[in-house]
């Protein structure tokens, strides 16, 4: 049996209902509560946008953490935010616009806004300061087309360095009219062959200033990128002319023009690419210094650490007594000194003086004699 058309109703809207509901049931004055300040006013003022946070935060009842009230039933809110600037921000649910009176600073008010969910734009803020009104809404502005700019542009270029296992990019911004002609035997020796080339040249004006670098860089800062670089630098264009100097290497003028450029790197472990893993390479030094006698000397007793010495460290060796000749000087100084002779043996070493004039001091090593009057022997 068909039904009748008449008796069909359509399906009712639970969540308007719900939120009609929650609207009957809201007081008809609120006490908010803002850097030590109460503001008493009607709720249905705040439901009546309810895209920004007031009006969330009324529009769903008081089941929520959001509209807690404490013990005397006043709602704590906008933590941070001075009460003259919330004074101005009311005036927006009252009027739909907001009047920034000079005391407040129009950066100020836009962080409020942008708390608070508030648009800011030229039909919500009335400022007699129009400087910093532009300012502000140039900053969205460029904002919004940085973020076109990135999607198309940018992104591409930062994507094919990436297939070639690269880690980083930079990028030059040519106007649409730059002509680039290089000479294929005198290129730039600048390292531009491994930049990567954007022809735009609304790009070109986009970064000519310096706060659209700002909001670029912070643009680029949110998206995960880091060692990031914004400015202008000189870009080789095409060969002027070349100086050939007689015997040496000719030398070859650019012209360059001035143009924007951008450095960015995705790299994750930097600092592990930069370090240099220094390994413990065994030594092929001597290791024991007394081992390179027959007859080591005497160890030290009080300068011998205790259980087996440790692989290449330097053995402490005493020195054996020197003996000293006339004026208390060593004698192999002395000998040495005299004979000409650097390696004196001690074995064989025969030492003299001489007693007249002239006569100094002789040695005998091994046979040879060197000039003196009288030789005697130092062990007789």
């Amino acid at each position: 049996m068909a039904s009748n058309p008449r008796n069909h109703r359509p399906p009712e809207d639970t969540g308007a209902r719900n939120q009609l509901a929650y609207q009957s049931k809201l007081p008809d004055r609120v006490t908010l509560i803002v850097d030590h300040t109460r503001f008493v006013s009607d709720p249905k003022l705040f439901t009546a946008h309810p895209n920004t946070m007031l009006g969330r935060m009324f529009s769903h009842g008081f089941d929520n953490n959001y509209t807690r009230p404490n013990e005397r039933g006043e709602f704590e809110v906008a933590h941070g935010i001075s009460a003259e600037i919330f004074s101005s921000v009311m005036d927006f649910y009252k009027t739909g616009y907001i009047r920034c009176p000079p005391s407040i600073p129009v950066a100020d008010l836009r962080e409020a806004c942008d708390y608070l969910l508030i648009p800011f734009t030229e039909d919500t803020v009335k400022c007699k300061n129009l400087r910093c009104l532009l300012h502000e809404i140039s900053n969205d502005g460029a904002r919004k087309e940085f973020d076109k700019y990135l999607d198309d542009h940018i992104l591409p270029e930062m994507v094919a360095c990436a297939k070639r296992g690269e880690r980083e990019c930079h990028i030059v911004i040519l106007m649409e009219d730059d002509i680039v002609e290089w000479d294929e035997e005198y290129p730039p020796q600048m390292g531009e062959e491994f930049s990567q080339i954007v022809y735009s040249t609304l790009m070109y004006r986009f970064f000519k200033y310096i706060e659209n670098r700002d909001v670029a860089k912070s643009v680029l800062k949110e998206r995960g990128l880091k060692k990031i670089r914004l400015g202008i630098e000189g870009y080789p264009t095409y060969k002027e002319k070349i100086k050939h100097r007689p015997g040496g290497k000719p030398e070859v003028i650019y012209n360059y023009v001035q143009r924007p450029f951008l450095r960015m790197s995705w790299e994750k472990e930097e600092n592990k690419s930069r370090h240099v893993d220094f390994q413990c390479v065994r030594s092929r030094s001597i290791p024991n210094l007394s081992t390179i006698s027959n007859d080591p000397a005497p160890l030290n007793p009080d300068l011998v650490l205790p259980g087996p010495q440790p692989e290449g460290a330097v053995m402490l060796v005493q020195q054996p007594e020197l003996l000293l000749g006339e004026g208390g000087m060593p004698q192999d100084i002395l000998l040495g000194a005299a004979g000409g002779h650097g390696n004196i043996d001690r074995g064989g070493l025969h030492a003299g003086r001489g007693g007249g004039g002239g006569g100094g001091y002789g040695a005998h090593h091994g046979g040879s004699r060197n000039s003196g009057p009288v030789q005697r022997s130092e062990s007789a």
